[in-house]
């Protein structure tokens, strides 16, 4: 029987003398991963984040949709809409608004700035194109028709057009810079709808 001869590459003290995690030249071998071990992101865990997220969009949803039930909690465009004298009218011919009276009182001597308490109510803006709603009800004459026209203003009222509403000569601000919008990085908006 021929003996084979003894090489220097000689398995039986390599798994001594080696680590786990080095190839056979000292360097890192390549393992493959375990099956038996669990991956972070297997269906279950997935399954499970989807329902969270999913549920955590219906709260949301439920909770700004209630936002808005009380009139001490005015947060969002179409409850003020609903408020509006003659809604419909309003909406389709013009745009609700908030309207705040007060009044400012100066004195020179000396100089001081004294204002009333405000209140709010709810209000109508119209379109200059659509004054003649208010001319054919008979509540504007011809002379405060030509009068605003004059001015580049339109007509803002308060108060339901069957009753006496409370209607005035408007004058919309253009200088008025609404600072919720115009914040560094945000995108100013394009369309300015003029009255």
């Amino acid at each position: 029987m021929k003996r084979k001869p003894k090489s220097y590459n000689d398995d039986r003290f390599s798994g001594e003398f080696r680590d786990e995690d080095s190839g056979p030249f000292g360097g890192q071998s390549r393992r493959q991963p375990q099956s038996g071990k669990p991956s972070f992101l297997n269906s279950a865990t997935l399954g499970i984040l989807t329902a969270v997220f999913i549920l955590g969009i219906g709260i949301g949803i439920a909770f700004s949709s209630t936002a808005t039930i009380s009139p001490e909690n005015v947060a969002s465009r179409e409850f003020i809409d609903r408020s509006a004298p003659n809604p419909e009218l309003c909406v389709q011919f013009g745009a609700s608004a908030m309207v705040t009276d007060m009044r400012a009182y100066v004195t020179l001597n000396p100089f001081n700035v004294y204002i009333s308490q405000p209140t709010m109510r709810p209000g109508c803006v119209l379109r200059t194109n659509n004054w003649a709603i208010l001319e054919q009800r008979k509540l504007v004459s011809q002379d405060q028709v030509r009068d605003c026209k004059n001015r580049m203003n339109t007509f803002g009222f308060t108060g339901t057009l069957e009753s006496q509403p409370d209607i005035n000569c408007i004058y919309q601000n253009d200088s008025a810079k609404n600072l919720f919008i115009n914040q560094p990085g945000s995108v100013a908006p394009t369309d300015n709808q003029n009255f």
